[in-house]
């Protein structure tokens, strides 16, 4: 459907005009969009999305953006890409580190993480039925996927009304997606997602269990591909960053231009067909979907905050500039900063570590980030991104928020007063100063700036999911058994003793260290910020 290049991927013209074949119903802040591509509430959104489809055809990032796909041998963008080693984790997490200090949030790695997650589940599915039929369909729209270039909303997390009861024990059965019917050309779905990221403006959606499913929860094991336009579909969203604003009268630089909207999705009756349907009924599998997603956006997460991070690094830095003072002379400032340092590379670094110790997949083939140093690093970054934002603050002082407005600024009888008063380094003009005043203010005390905290906690699972799965995958039982061994004792038997039933091998082995397949990290030029 899409209107592609000559190399089969869009640029991020040619996604926004992608977007104009499809229809969908969008409301936002009460009003009927008329056209999602022209809604300027929608534009930082969309904007963001468009860079990661520029920086494909960046010939600097190219190598980094860009995968090929060792079964079709096509070359997809990274974001799409199924992930074939380690070396290919790596490269992901270090591509969405990089969108995200461009944009704050790229939002596009969501359909990566859903893509691998499924073709995980839908692996063990056939493994399970001695069958290839869900693997033949999921194989076949992930090729339409990457083929058109698409982006993909996901469809995970449900309203799901009364948190004490079961989906099939909800009073209002809507509260989630379920099946309502089954006939021979395909499934009838109803029910509402609550959170979908950038759900105004993909081009299809995904939708995925949200938990794990029991028996007498079939119909709500559910996992689809739909059109965004699918009629049934109705989309309630809010405004993507701070849009709208006059950058003549002070609007923030940064929301003003990127941002992301979120969506409520609610599904009335949507026929899908069945070659779109990759899980109907099967909720023996509906924890596997919901698990292998999780697992991949975790590490995903861990690679945008970190460009957050640098964002924060950066403007703390010119602060510290333009107020006159000087971080290697002043270790009041000196500390704060190195502070945000180890706290953004030190949730980055699990993500490395997870990449580098990837688990290749029994069924699939395909890899999966190591679990336990996805989850410590995603609540690493839920739980400091807090003091991300009081560290920023430290090093910029109380200016941020306490410059008068920006109309000032263009007043006759006071701005040449303030750009006098308000100036600290005389190398740095006052325009300079509050420029970067207002953008860490954008960023860490504003709307905006709220909205990063909380999608920070509780985006990809809150901190007590993540300590669960911490738990529920570290090995307590090899370090059990290292200390009874030092103490010249047995072990007591494993069937009574549940703590030491959880044990992994030693990581000082070939398997661990070198897997085969894309080499580890492309070298990018420096000028990008990463580490």
């Amino acid at each position: 459907m899409s209107a592609t290049s000559a190399s089969g991927l869009m640029d991020g013209k040619e996604f926004r005009e992608s977007l104009r074949k499809y229809k969908p119903t969008v409301y936002v802040d009460g009003q009927l969009i008329e056209s999602v591509v022209d809604a300027p509430s929608l534009q930082p959104g969309i904007n963001a999305l468009a860079v990661t489809y520029d920086f494909a055809h960046d010939p600097a990032l190219a190598p980094l953006m860009l995968a090929t796909q060792t079964a079709s041998g096509k070359t997809v963008n990274r974001m799409l890409h199924v992930d074939e080693s380690a070396g290919d984790l790596l490269n992901k997490l270090e591509a969405v580190r990089v969108l995200c200090q461009e944009t704050g949030c790229a939002q596009r790695y969501l359909a990566h993480d859903a893509l691998n997650g499924i073709l995980q589940a839908v692996a063990k599915i056939d493994d399970a039925k001695g069958s290839t039929e869900h693997s033949a369909k999921f194989t076949a729209y992930l090729q339409k996927v990457q083929d058109e270039d698409l982006t993909l909303g996901i469809a995970m997390t449900d309203a799901k009304g009364d948190r004490s009861k079961r989906p099939n024990q909800q009073l209002n059965q809507d509260v989630y997606v379920h099946i309502v019917e089954r006939n021979a050309k395909g499934i009838v779905i109803t029910g509402t997602k609550a959170i979908v990221t950038a759900a105004p403006y993909v081009h299809e959606f995904l939708v995925m269990p949200s938990r794990n499913m029991r028996e007498d929860d079939s119909d709500f094991a559910v996992c689809c591909a739909v059109p965004v336009d699918t009629p049934g579909i109705t989309i309630v969203s809010r405004p993507a960053g701070r849009p709208g604003e006059k950058p003549e009268h002070g609007a923030p630089l940064f929301s003003r231009k990127y941002g992301q909207s979120t969506g409520v999705v609610i599904f009335d009756k949507v026929f899908v067909p069945w070659e779109r349907v990759f899980l109907a009924g099967d909720w023996e599998f509906s924890g596997d979907i919901t698990y292998n997603y999780a697992t991949h956006h975790r590490h995903s997460c861990i690679g945008a905050r970190a460009g957050f991070g640098d964002l924060l690094i950066g403007a703390g830095a010119l602060m510290c500039e333009a107020n006159g003072l000087d971080p290697n002379k002043k270790a009041n400032l000196r500390d704060p900063m190195v502070e945000l340092i180890k706290i953004t590379e030190g949730f980055y670094a699990c993500g490395v570590a997870a990449s580098v110790y990837a688990l290749k997949d029994t069924y699939s083939k395909s890899f999966m980030p190591e679990p336990v140093y996805s989850n410590i690093g995603k609540l690493l970054l839920s739980t400091q991104i807090y003091d991300m934002h009081r560290l920023a603050h430290e090093v910029s002082g109380g200016l941020i928020v306490a410059l008068p407005g920006p109309d000032e600024d263009h007043n006759p009888a006071t701005a040449a007063t303030l750009s006098e008063v308000l100036r600290a380094n005389p190398n740095v003009p006052y325009d300079k100063r509050i420029e970067v005043s207002r953008f860490i203010e954008d960023l860490t005390a504003s709307y905006q700036g709220g909205w990063y905290s909380l999608i920070s906690l509780h985006g990809g699972g809150s901190p007590t999911a993540l300590k669960q799965e911490i738990w529920r995958n570290y090995p307590v039982g090899s370090k059990v058994e290292l200390v009874e061994r030092l103490m010249e004792r047995g072990v007591l038997a494993e069937e009574n003793r549940a703590i030491t039933k959880n044990k992994q091998p030693g990581r000082c082995c070939d398997e661990g260290c070198s897997q085969p397949g894309q080499p580890f990290m492309v070298p990018l030029p420096k000028v990008n910020g990463s580490a």
